[in-house]
């Protein structure tokens, strides 16, 4: 009697996507708990790929490579300049944050240059038509079909130039018995559009959904299996949307667009920066201009300071739209080398307008906030700053500064408050450069 055959269970990390043979309550590869799921034996269907043809580096023309421009210009930008052919994107962000209203604003806006198709597992013909309607594109005719089969899908797929699938999380594979949006499922479905987008040139944008924490559900691989990761940022209650690229093989990381959110859909800004000042009080304490660098370009954003004095014992420290870890450190430096002390003090510090800044270019703006705030000082409403901070309390040069200054000079600011260190080799007419080497001079300068 022959033997029956029996499946070796499989089980992989949601975190770090480590395979393991059998099931553990932490994973010994990136110490995360209760993370390992059972995964299915993956289905071995390739009969709609091609046969890859070897070619010679310097044989490759740069036609091959071509962008197709969105005629988004915000979102031609955070791609490079555009779409590649076979490329396949992964754009992330909360629920309700416009990620399908920016897929349909994107196909429409493309048409008829390129046939597309958009493809929803989540949503009714009859639904996607009434958003179309509220955004005013209804009279677009590109494609429209509700299906959650990926086989279906991958049958469809060369006749388009560009496909949207809404959501990754809703498409299933039938090789896998587990649910949509299951960890082998996702795997399964994200590998073979990826694999049939680069087999016969078509895009494809996947929309994904994200946790709690922020990251896209799924497994961790899937953001290495495509080429470009976008994230749709943005408070629920902003006016402002702003999409960063996280990952892009064919252009710069960290390179963001920005768009101001209507009943009508989602409308680029082409300068940002007087946006995200608008509304500003000039003559208020804790109120400060920095000129931040995001991607490629430089940005104006206010950072707000306000200290309040607390008789807890653990003083607030909150931050929104910073590292709530540097600006503690930069509380700690400030103590200690400038001689000001905030233990008695809760400290709130925010960028308005919605934005997230990351650079250590902030620093010097987010302390002069700080002083601003606790002397009842206005900052200078001519005056914008930026530079970085160490540990001992020197003011450290950062990158780009003179694309800064000039960027500042064009919004009419008369003055510039910079580390020493940034050298300036063409100043904008009618600006004034107060030069800074450490905390205490800032301290100085502003009381």
């Amino acid at each position: 009697m022959p033997e029956k055959e029996t499946r070796k269970k499989l089980f992989s990390c949601k975190e770090c996507s480590a395979r393991s043979l059998q099931w553990s309550g932490q994973c010994i590869h990136c110490s995360a708990w209760n993370s390992l799921v059972e995964i299915e034996k993956p289905s071995s269907q390739n009969r709609y790929l091609n046969k890859n043809i070897v070619q010679k580096l310097n044989s490759i023309t740069s036609g091959q490579q071509a962008r197709t421009r969105t005629n988004i210009a915000e979102l031609d930008r955070v791609l490079g300049g555009g779409v590649v052919p076979g490329s396949v994107i992964l754009l992330g962000g909360d629920p309700g944050i416009g990620k399908s209203t920016l897929a349909l604003q994107w196909l429409v806006a493309q048409h008829p240059a390129v046939k597309s198709l958009y493809v929803s597992g989540e949503e009714s013909i009859q639904q996607i038509s009434l958003r179309a309607k509220r955004l005013g594109l209804d009279n677009t005719p590109i494609d429209l079909v509700s299906e959650n089969r990926l086989e279906v899908v991958i049958e469809i797929l060369p006749n388009y130039e560009m496909i949207v699938i809404d959501s990754i999380q809703a498409l299933h594979a039938e090789g896998i018995s587990s649910v949509s949006g299951s960890i082998s499922q996702v795997r399964e479905v994200a590998d073979h559009l990826t694999r049939c987008a680069k087999a016969n040139g078509v895009s494809v944008l996947i929309i994904g959904h994200v946790t709690k924490e922020g990251s896209i559900a799924g497994p961790k691989v899937l953001e290495h299996m495509v080429d470009t990761v976008l994230y749709f940022e943005g408070d629920a209650s902003s006016r402002f949307r702003l999409i960063r690229s996280f990952k892009n093989r064919f252009g710069s990381i960290n390179e963001i667009g920005v768009f101001f959110i209507t009943e009508t859909g989602l409308k680029e800004i082409s300068s940002p920066s007087v946006m995200f000042l608008s509304g500003r009080n000039r003559e208020a304490p804790g109120s400060v201009v920095l000129v931040a660098y995001e991607g490629n370009r430089s940005l104006l954003v206010e950072v707000q300071g306000l200290l309040d004095k607390t008789n807890l014992s653990n003083p607030r420290r909150l931050c929104v739209g910073l590292d709530s870890q540097r600006v503690i450190l930069l509380l700690a430096i400030l103590q200690r080398h400038g001689g000001i002390s905030i233990s008695d003090q809760d400290v709130f510090v925010n960028v308005a307008g919605g934005l997230k800044v990351s650079e250590s270019g902030a620093d010097v703006a987010i302390v002069s906030a700080i002083i601003s705030s606790l002397t009842n000082k206005p900052f200078p409403a001519d005056t914008v700053c930026f530079g970085e901070i160490g540990l001992a309390g020197e003011i450290r040069p950062v990158q780009r500064g003179e694309e800064r200054l000039h960027e500042a000079a064009k919004l009419g600011f008369k003055r510039a408050l910079l580390p020493d260190g940034n050298k300036v080799s063409e100043r904008p007419p009618k600006m004034e450069i107060v030069r800074v080497k450490e905390i205490g001079e800032i301290i100085e300068w502003l009381v």
